[in-house]
């Protein structure tokens, strides 16, 4: 494998890479994982909902530009992690039999003020179809060690203690979008990170070496084998749809359910601490704002906070998103 570094990148650099070809059956198997949505698991139940075919997850094309960029970008090597995602954008579906490349532009380059072993670089991301259409746009920054800097010493890290999960079985009244309450929190219960599911993950989406071996990751300055970021709010995704049956269930049993839509995309991801190998991580979910959609007769647009606490109550995982939501009964 080879190295990167720091001083490998130059402002105004561009670099591209692909293609990754995006087959039915991995769609659906990623959907039924972590995003089990009628649009994203059966052509023919796809052909009723709000996007009228199959489409990938989101999610999911997240994670295949993470792998162009790991191939490509860091040269098939290992960074030092990323703090986290500016915004990103899911502008086009990825259909099945679509090739993904990406176009990455290097647009800030800083050295660590505090930590002389690394530096910051800021990229922009797009990921393409077959058709050279955009179908995702994403501004982030990852972490590179220094050329000839002397290593800080890895992290020493406290195995996980955490108790067995046990799945809720509270519901809750699903609202239509229009008397949905803002500032209504959402527990969506907890999520365990095994070894095997973290390194199965990692093989497929981000295969670094902290994400993929427990003994390399001894020696990265994460000090033992962590999740995927993308894992992680994979995860979180997996955790609103188990919640959300419950929901739905019991909304049911007195009335109409209101449908989700796809998301238009998300901003300020953050990975504020590792996820390790055997952590606990229970998310939640706050609506923020609604409006209703002059482009989408009978839609609103959603926007909600999320956060995800491991089993010693730090706050490892955050960000703000949207999603189209049904606004009212019959509409």
């Amino acid at each position: 494998m080879t190295g990167i570094a720091f001083e490998d990148f130059t402002p105004g650099t561009v670099i591209e890479g692909g293609p990754v070809t995006v087959t039915e059956a991995e769609m659906i198997a990623f959907a039924r994982e972590f995003d089990p949505q009628p649009f994203h698991l059966d052509p023919e139940a796809a052909k009723t909902t709000f996007v009228g075919q199959l489409i990938g997850s989101g999610w999911q094309t997240a994670g295949f530009g993470m792998r162009l960029l790991q191939q490509h970008v860091f040269r098939g090597a290992t960074s030092m992690g990323s703090p986290g995602i500016n915004e990103l954008r899911w502008l086009r579906p990825v259909l099945p039999g679509d090739r993904l490349s990406i176009s990455v532009r290097v647009d800030t380059c800083r050295a660590s003020n505090t930590k002389p072993d690394r530096g910051f670089v800021g990229f922009a991301m797009t990921v393409l179809n077959r058709d050279g259409e955009s179908v995702l746009t994403q501004i982030f920054t990852v972490m590179f060690p220094r050329r000839g800097a002397a290593s800080l010493p890895p992290r020493t890290v406290v195995p996980a203690d955490a108790p067995p999960l046990r799945e809720p079985h509270d519901a809750e009244q699903l609202h239509f979008l229009e008397a949905a309450p803002i500032g209504a929190v959402r527990d969506l219960g907890g999520h365990q990170f095994t070894p095997e599911t973290v390194m199965a993950f990692a093989r497929a989406y981000d295969p670094q070496a902290f994400h993929l071996d427990p003994e390399a990751a001894r020696q990265t300055h994460f000090g033992a084998l962590c999740a995927s970021g993308w894992h992680t709010a994979a995860a979180w995704m997996k955790r609103l749809h188990i919640t959300r049956a419950r929901d739905l269930a019991h909304t049911a049993k007195t009335g109409p359910v209101p449908q989700l839509g796809p998301s238009p995309g998300f901003r300020d991801m953050r990975w504020l601490a590792p996820v390790y190998a055997g952590d606990t991580i229970r998310y939640s979910c706050t609506l923020i704002d609604k409006r209703e959609t002059a482009s989408r007769p009978g839609w609103g647009l959603a926007t909600h906070q999320n956060t995800g606490l491991n089993q010693r109550g730090e706050k490892v995982f955050a960000f703000t998103g949207s999603v189209f939501w049904q606004w009212a009964p019959g509409a």
